[in-house]
């Protein structure tokens, strides 16, 4: 099924980067020629690949929970999720500057609550930065009244955490929800009677990749 909002190739997000490395690689190539020119022209490429944002589509099936995030799985944990105060299973997903960036909601759900942490810029694969780093935390309720919490969680060079849903609002699964610059990770918190699909050191990517599933009722 293909997500039905609107999806640009290039993230908004990289528009002002990705303008100012091309506009800084042409003055460079007009003013020293092009062998001087090809370093900024290599910045100008990174920045293109680490802000493309391509679309997704979503699997089709009942009761599936979907990757936030490209990334590899770096935890698969028994908690306590720290918002809803309830037992839990975190999966935790790690993006390096290689991968798409952008954050995908897990599932159709409305938006319970949004708190935003202010915090550190520790490495975001370890696991301390779950609660150490700066990160913003959605509950999700779905319509069938389950509630899971994902977490957006700055890194060591990340340095802007970007959310544009509110309480209340409404999201459909794979819905682009926020976007993270340059490293970071995501963290879900599921109940843990979920069954998962996912173990440590898999690759996912956000929507296309089914995280786990909720129980047969």
């Amino acid at each position: 099924m293909k997500p039905s909002y609107p999806h640009p190739l290039i993230a908004r997000e990289g528009w002002f980067y990705l303008g100012l490395a091309g506009a800084l690689a042409l003055a460079v190539q007009e003013i020293a020629g092009g062998w001087w020119s090809l370093p900024f022209w290599v910045i100008t490429l990174f920045v293109l690949q680490f802000f493309r944002d391509p679309p997704r589509s979503v699997p089709a099936g009942e009761g599936l929970i979907l990757a936030p995030a490209d990334g590899r799985v770096v935890a698969v944990l028994p908690c306590e999720d720290p918002y809803l105060h309830c037992p839990a299973v975190k999966v935790s997903v790690f993006m390096n500057v290689f991968n798409v960036h952008s954050n995908r909601s897990p599932l159709k759900a409305t938006v319970r609550e949004v708190v935003y942490h202010p915090g550190q810029f520790l490495n975001a694969d370890l696991d301390k930065a779950s609660e150490a780093n700066e990160r913003n935390a959605l509950v999700l309720e779905t319509p069938q009244g389950r509630k899971i919490t994902c977490v957006q969680v700055a890194g060591l060079i990340a340095r802007r955490i970007l959310c544009y849903v509110r309480s209340g609002d409404p999201v459909e699964a794979g819905q682009r929800y926020g976007f993270i610059r340059f490293g970071s990770r995501v963290d879900l918190y599921l109940p843990p009677d979920v069954r998962l699909r996912v173990a440590i050191g898999d690759t996912v990517k956000a929507t296309t990749t089914i995280l786990a599933e909720w129980p047969k009722t």
